[in-house]
């Protein structure tokens, strides 16, 4: 049973990777003495890691994807949209559709080069707000528990449950 138990908290709900190797694979190596018997055993690394949007290995998080937002900035302010990726690290979204910026590429003297469209990342602190389901208004939201003990997020303004069964966590 302790065994059991012991390797159960190295596991994380979110990823099924256990700490060890998250930690590994964050690691940011600049340098490092050869494994020599007359060298002591040093590394100079990146103290901090930077997440970019490779895949995120957090705990907890209020936005999920397939949640309808609407845009609070921006040339797309007003809209409403589905987040199809999330970046917890960054406080960042993507949704679908939504915040586009376009990009030339092959550039050249002769040749104008070729524009591609693709989406930026909003702010989930500034840039968003999560759609109430009753009236498709934008809301603040709070985490709650329902009498069978499942915690779900409210709408602060209709206490209306909002229904993630059809969210992708």
């Amino acid at each position: 049973m302790r065994l059991v138990q012991c390797l159960r908290s190295k596991l994380k709900d979110f990823s099924n990777f256990p700490k060890e190797y998250v930690e590994r694979s964050k690691r940011q190596v600049y340098f490092e003495t050869p494994r020599a018997r007359n060298y002591l055993p040093r590394t100079v690394e990146r103290k901090k890691y930077r997440y970019t949007t490779n895949r995120p290995w957090t705990e907890e998080w209020g936005y999920f994807r397939g949640d309808r937002v609407e845009v609070l900035v921006g040339k797309d302010k007003g809209k409403q949209g589905f987040i199809t990726q999330v970046i917890t690290e960054r406080n960042w979204v993507i949704c679908e559709g939504l915040n586009w910026h376009y990009r030339t590429v092959a550039a050249e003297k002769g040749f104008p080069g070729i524009l591609i469209k693709s989406e930026a990342p909003l702010d989930v602190t500034k840039d968003i707000r999560l759609i109430d389901p009753s009236d498709l208004q934008g809301c603040e939201w709070e985490w709650r528990y329902t009498e069978e003990g499942e915690m779900v997020r409210v709408s602060t303004r209709t206490y209306m449950l909002d229904d993630c069964s059809e969210c992708i966590a």
